[in-house]
């Protein structure tokens, strides 16, 4: 099972979920790495990004809603600053 995984969500289904009322988090253009130690969902607002995995690399862009699972170990590698609403279910 992958450990990230990218949807797009329509209108109805950001409001659903409230995810316009979810916390913001932003980080300049920048590489780094990061362990997970929850699950995090998060819709990207602005920005572009690659998160390097032992699965592979997978391209993040805006309009994406991205789940990543507890334990996942991965190199972000971010072209252009992001922003993205965050949650931990």
């Amino acid at each position: 099972m992958s450990k990230i995984k990218i949807t797009q969500l329509n209108n109805d289904e950001i409001e659903g979920r409230g995810i316009r009322k979810w916390p913001v988090w932003e980080k300049e253009v920048s590489r780094f790495e990061w362990t997970y130690t929850g699950k995090e969902e998060c819709l990207i607002l602005e920005g572009e990004f690659n998160v390097e995995t032992q699965e592979g690399t997978y391209h993040v862009k805006p309009g994406d809603f991205v789940t990543f699972e507890d334990g996942l170990n991965c190199i972000w590698d971010i072209k252009s600053a992001v922003k993205k609403h965050y949650h931990f279910p």
